[in-house]
């Protein structure tokens, strides 16, 4: 019997770790190839099922679409080379701590749903130049949206729309019906006023 801790076996292992790693990472380029591929016939049916056109045109752009895929798959090896050689040599010529070379890679936080940024980070304004957030501390990233007034604001969720009670004492049911126009004019003005605050 082999001995399970001999630097045979050592290099077996790692062998068979790197095996598996490359077909994890072609089964996964696999996947995304065939996610590609699906969506491209997908699309092409959906769009003459609904925009009534001729299956000429339809299966020509169903080639064009699989020929661009076909092309891209073709070229990924390569592409994917190039940026290994490149981030290598400029990892060489100017070492970047970790974190900082993981966000120049594309590593991306979205915070559509809200977040918090605890360090100084810089980032993009739409009419150039960039700005700076929580350089004094941590500051809160939130979404917004548009209340009934058409005002931009921060949403609130989860809040519980108020109970509003109106006890109207009057001495007889004449008076009261003489004075029903005015006091529901009053109860609608008081309850635009009551939307415009939230």
């Amino acid at each position: 019997m082999a001995d399970p801790f001999s630097p045979d076996a050592a290099a077996s292992a790692a062998e068979l770790d790197g095996a598996v790693d490359t077909l994890q990472r072609r089964t996964e380029a696999l996947t995304a190839s065939t996610a590609s591929f699906s969506n491209a016939i997908t699309r092409a049916f959906t769009g003459a099922v609904s925009g009534g056109k001729q299956l000429d045109d339809v299966l020509k752009n169903l080639a064009l679409r699989l020929s661009n895929l076909a092309v891209s798959a073709a070229f990924k090896p390569v592409t994917d080379n190039i940026t290994s050689g490149l981030n290598s040599l400029f990892t060489g010529l100017f070492p970047v701590a970790p974190a900082k070379t993981a966000a120049a890679m594309g590593a991306v936080k979205p915070f559509a749903a809200g977040g918090i940024i605890g360090t100084p980070t810089y980032f993009p304004l739409t009419g150039g130049g960039a700005g700076l957030a929580g350089e004094a501390g941590p500051e809160a990233i939130m979404p917004l949206a548009r209340g009934a007034d058409g005002r931009l604001g921060v949403a609130m969720t989860g809040g519980a729309a108020p109970s509003v009670t109106v006890q109207i004492v009057t001495p007889d049911a004449d008076s009261f019906r003489r004075s029903e126009a005015y006091v529901t004019g009053q109860i609608a003005r008081a309850v635009a006023r009551g939307r415009r605050s939230l």
